[in-house]
């Protein structure tokens, strides 16, 4: 949250109480216009847009009602931690739950038990850990309204077991996971990070982000071209011993590791930093990757857990969950289903060749991974193309815009792009770039652009 709407929320605070005390109209007509002007404030710094009719009214009235419900977790004194205005703002706590979590993750495979980090007396660990400065944590990622947080979980263990052992930080693909590992797995309704783990080792390996990113649907069929692109990886995997906070810290003093939380509380929707102490229970529903462990000035013990949300929200991606409680499943469950892979070479497979551009025709090319949009046509043959930064995107009819697979109709009035005709959800088109000559355009009748 910005520290703009953070300032205005204070002011927004005060006129709450004048107008309760004093009822005066025109602290009422200040308060509804700073209201106002904080929801579009948060309207662009989220990038929202809302097609349906009456949907930007109703929006708003829910996100007057979470305000309400921050200032009221907030104006309590030496709360250990804040709620600010996240990205699911604009969302009752029943929609964020629909909307970003799938059903209950249970384990429907014998464990794979292991005793390397089980906690055993004497055993002496960092007071701290920190695999983000250790360079083994690649930057947040968003999994957008797919419910893949344990694709996101389990690729976020393998990038920091393979930076360990290789010394390189890749990102690797979430994408083929959603779109590959459909044995037990069911892409955007939810899996569990073990068999995604399974899929990597029988694979031989997993692509990049890079060569094989992210969509947020899993209405592709899988890419076996990009599935037999093999750049990272993993031997096996291993269980930490459930319900054990000590050994969790013992396996993360040595590698990032997947796990498992209930995260559909409306304080969770809605965190925005300090060490999460609210409420959750144990019905494990989201999986994140814990990336570290440490102490609060105020001496209270937390894991740093990465999670699938974006950078807007929490502390830029990250929560502090709070650690060493009197339940043996940790805050939220994090110690009940913990796992992580294991790696012991530092060698990788050969890195493939850099993928090749997109051809247009015979004189323009764009580059690899984009779509060729045709910007002047005449009488079958295009004289002119752009290039959309996206694989299989749509291109627009206005002859500079596109849209991406997830979305693929173009709101040309509202400069949007839709995921079907009538669906109220829908993101900023894309602007194409330019096309590059290959050989000298024969033509004359226009430049590419």
């Amino acid at each position: 949250m910005s520290t703009t709407i953070r300032f205005t929320l204070v002011i927004l605070s005060v006129l709450l109480v004048s107008s309760s005390l004093g009822g005066v109209t025109a602290k009422l007509l200040e308060q509804n216009l700073m209201e106002r002007n904080i929801f579009e404030r948060w309207l662009v710094e989220n990038h929202k847009n809302y097609n349906g009719l009456g949907e930007k009214d109703q929006r708003f009235q829910i996100f007057m009602d979470n305000v309400r419900f921050v200032q009221e977790h907030n104006s309590v004194p030496n709360q250990s931690y804040e709620l600010g205005l996240t990205r699911f703002a604009d969302l009752t706590n029943e929609e964020f739950r629909a909307m970003y979590l799938r059903k209950k993750m249970e384990r429907t495979r014998v464990s794979a038990k292991a005793e390397r980090y089980l906690h055993k007396v004497g055993d002496k660990l960092p007071d701290e850990v920190d695999w983000r400065a250790k360079g083994a944590v690649v930057p947040v990622k968003d999994q957008g309204s797919c419910g893949s947080c344990w694709a996101f979980s389990a690729i976020g263990a393998v990038e920091g077991i393979n930076q360990i052992k290789t010394g390189e930080l890749v990102s690797l693909s979430e994408q083929e996971l959603v779109d590959c590992d459909t044995s037990y797995n069911e892409g955007c309704n939810g899996g569990l990070m073990d068999y995604a783990f399974q899929f990597i080792i029988d694979n031989g390996g997993i692509d990049t982000e890079e060569d094989y990113p992210y969509a947020a649907t899993d209405v592709n069929m899988c890419n076996s071209d990009k599935k037999n692109t093999r750049v990272v990886t993993i031997d096996g995997f291993e269980d930490v011993p459930e319900n054990d906070e000590k050994s969790l810290k013992k396996a993360l003093a040595h590698q990032p590791i997947s796990v498992a939380i209930e995260a559909g509380g409306r304080e969770f929707q809605l965190y925005q930093s300090g060490v999460f102490t609210g409420t959750c229970g144990t019905a494990l529903d989201h999986g994140v990757v814990a990336v570290g462990y440490g102490t609060s000035q105020e001496g209270q013990d937390y894991w740093i857990i990465r999670n699938s949300w974006g950078s807007n929200w929490g502390e830029s991606g990250y929560v502090k969950l709070q650690r060493n409680i009197k339940d043996s499943s940790g805050k939220c469950g994090v110690a009940m289903m913990a796992s992580y892979p294991t790696k012991s070479s530092s060698i990788n497979p050969p890195k493939p060749p850099p993928p090749s551009p997109v051809v247009c025709d015979k004189s323009y090319t764009c580059p690899a991974k984009s779509t060729c949009c045709c910007l002047y046509e005449y009488k079958g043959k295009c004289y002119s193309w752009g290039c959309c930064p996206y694989e299989s995107a749509t291109c627009c009819e206005d002859g500079s815009s596109c849209c991406p697979q997830a979305y693929p109709v173009c709101d040309l009035e509202a400069g949007t792009c839709r995921m079907k005709a009538n669906s109220p959800l829908s993101v900023k088109a894309l602007t194409r770039g330019p096309a590059t000559a290959t050989t000298k355009a024969t033509n004359k009748l226009v430049s590419s652009a």
